[in-house]
């Protein structure tokens, strides 16, 4: 599954943070929140989509769980875009 992260926001402390962003799979754009725990590239991060964008998923026929779990490994790998301005230093633990 080719699937790309963008993030759009990070709000939170360096022991945890909210993200937003969107991701793509082939050409279609999904929005997702999620919660770090010790920031990407750390210990945890739980991705939360929205049930318009599980139904839409399953629609495409994606596994959601696989969508879900690839999403979140992406996270933690930093295999992401960040907005202009911001760098993964500012939010990877020391």
């Amino acid at each position: 599954m080719d699937l790309k992260v963008h993030i759009n926001n990070i709000h939170g402390s360096q022991m945890a943070a909210k993200i937003t962003g969107n991701f793509t799979i082939d050409e279609h754009e999904f929005r997702f929140t999620a919660i770090a725990f010790g920031r990407i590239g750390g210990q945890n991060i739980g991705a939360k989509l929205s049930q318009t964008t599980e139904n839409e998923l399953e629609k495409l026929g994606y596994d959601v769980e696989e969508v879900i779990l690839t999403l979140q490994r992406n996270l933690l790998q930093g295999d992401l875009t960040l907005p202009e301005g911001l760098k993964k230093e500012s939010f990877v633990d020391d």
